[in-house]
């Protein structure tokens, strides 16, 4: 995969209305526009259009054509978005039950069958057999302190091609975050308490942090 120009300069998901169902918006590509429902589920905080479309910009010239994976899909904005921007194939793992239910059903209104949805817990999945993957989104819910065991996860287990693009977003105050030695830091923003990052893992560097 082509490597991204750095530029270190770093929602984020906000919680829905208690008792209401909202919707999450495709910002670019074959399908701009649409407005898909999101189930009102606690923790789920789907992303800002407007993060969303930092982290798309910077990821455009890119992704047509890559294996993606929605660790922690939620609303399965980031994993549409990607489809929408014509993503090869984009996996969405969901552990909610209801959550995953309305992803899939966001797919067929899409007519997409490029888009897997599978329920089940990121890091009991990712103890599964692997398969590489281009770009990976990880947006944990905050506080749950799941982070450094997925990114090991991935990077131990053979689940990132050789230079795969890994975002990640992350509430402010985790400031010490123990991540691959071989994932290099291309961009970092912060909205309000949350900040997203963009790594690439420069497998020229393969030692663990």
């Amino acid at each position: 995969m082509p490597r991204v120009k750095s530029s270190h300069n770093s929602p984020s998901k906000n919680p829905a209305p208690q008792g209401k169902s909202g919707f999450v918006r495709i910002i670019s590509g074959q399908w701009r526009g649409r407005k898909l429902p999101v189930k009102d589920v606690e923790g789920l905080r789907p992303t800002t259009d407007r993060v969303k479309e930092t982290i798309f910009n910077w990821l455009a010239p890119h992704i047509r054509g890559t294996r993606c994976l929605d660790l922690f899909a939620g609303s399965g904005g980031l994993g549409l978005e990607a489809l929408s921007r014509y993503a090869e194939q984009v996996t969405l793992i969901e552990m909610d039950k209801s959550a995953a239910d309305q992803i899939k059903k966001n797919l067929a209104a899409l007519g997409s069958s490029q888009g897997q949805v599978i329920q089940s817990d990121a890091v009991s999945w990712l103890q599964g057999p692997a398969t590489p993957f281009d770009l990976v989104f990880l947006d944990p819910p905050f506080r749950r302190e799941l982070l450094p065991q997925v990114c090991e996860l991935l990077e131990q287990r053979g689940w990132l091609a050789k230079d795969a693009l890994i975002y990640l977003e992350r509430e402010k105050e985790m400031a010490d975050l123990a991540l691959p030695a071989s994932w290099q830091l291309l961009k970092d923003k912060q909205a309000g308490q949350v900040c997203y990052q963009l790594y690439l893992r420069d497998t020229k560097n393969d030692a663990a942090v």
